[in-house]
């Protein structure tokens, strides 16, 4: 049995978090699995997993071991993916990164679509709203939401994107229509606690800079789509995503307010996967897809993004 063998069952092992996981996800057997890391062990002469009879947990060498031969198996499988590529056949596994609002919403389709114009790649689906560590963690690719930070990562601008600042029209007839960002410290916020503003809301203010608002209100929620069932109900003011809002806001469900001082610029729906020496055939084709499936469906889905502008408007 080659090393090549026992290395891939046991990152399958770890990413899976134990032998029966892994032996579920790819076909194969727990005791074998168990006996490709102990071969693997015996090979290095050093203990890889702690095993209980409950759970495991990585050694320090495990950790070492892990992250290297991660990179090592990604490299191995994108290099079979560029002479693949040579003879049109790219299939294979792409394990994806996405937040759970882009699945629950209608964008997700393009990932539905994608598989099925590509039924020889296979998409292992993770929606977490967090930001994974592709490295450490082993993916592929991620999708993400939000104003790029500086980073070692290498991102494709998807879509454009924004936010809405939006309640329903008995809120801003009862509560009063905000006239410039301070007035929202002073009126119910729902606040969307996977954004990474939290409760401190960033605008443009009167001369052109940013700045942070402190907000709160009746409910705290880490979904998107709650927070606007919140808002459609009363409840606050919530900053929205156009995709998520953008119905509401034009059936007149929804009104926005303080569009000229709402946050866009770098903001988008970008395509980020880590710098290698080059892309694996599968990913790029997940990427160009995606980018093709934006500029093909996206105008026509999506509200017209907030101005972005300075503005000299007193207050009364």
């Amino acid at each position: 049995m080659d090393t090549l063998t026992r290395m891939r069952a046991f990152i399958d092992v770890v990413e899976a978090e134990g032998f029966s996981a892994a032996a579920r996800k790819i076909g194969r057997s727990k005791a074998l699995l168990s006996k490709y890391v102990r071969e693997l062990e015996d090979e290095l002469g050093a203990l890889l997993l702690n095993r209980t009879t409950r759970q495991f947990s990585l050694t320090e060498a495990g950790h070492t071991y892990f992250a290297r031969a991660s990179e090592i198996i990604r490299e191995i499988d994108s290099l079979a993916d560029s002479v693949r590529e040579s003879a049109r056949d790219v299939r294979g596994r792409i394990k994806l990164s996405a937040p759970r609002t882009f699945a629950d919403v209608e964008i997700g389709q393009s990932l539905i679509d994608f598989a099925k114009a590509y039924p020889d790649i296979t998409l292992d689906i993770h929606l977490d709203d967090r930001f994974v560590d592709l490295v450490e963690e082993g993916f592929d690719l991620a999708i993400r939401i939000t104003r790029l930070e500086n980073s070692s990562l290498i991102a494709r601008k998807l879509a454009p994107f924004s936010v809405r600042l939006c309640a329903s029209p008995e809120l801003i007839a009862k509560r009063g229509r905000p006239l410039k960002p301070q007035d929202m410290a002073h009126l119910p916020c729902i606040v969307d606690t996977n954004g990474r503003w939290l409760s401190n809301w960033p605008f443009i203010g009167e001369n052109g800079g940013t700045l942070s608002v402190p907000v709160s209100g009746p409910i705290e929620v880490n979904s998107p789509l709650t927070a606007k069932t919140a808002a459609l109900a009363g409840l606050g003011y919530a900053m929205l995503p156009d995709f998520i809002a953008a119905e509401e806001i034009e059936s007149g469900r929804l009104v926005t307010v303080l569009d000229e001082h709402i946050c866009t610029e770098g903001s988008g729906i970008f395509a980020v996967y880590p710098h290698r020496r080059y892309l694996p055939a599968k990913v790029r084709v997940l990427v160009d897809y995606l980018a093709q499936w934006f500029k093909r469906c996206d105008p026509e889905r999506r509200a017209a993004p907030a101005r972005v502008i300075k503005t000299d408007a007193s207050v009364p």
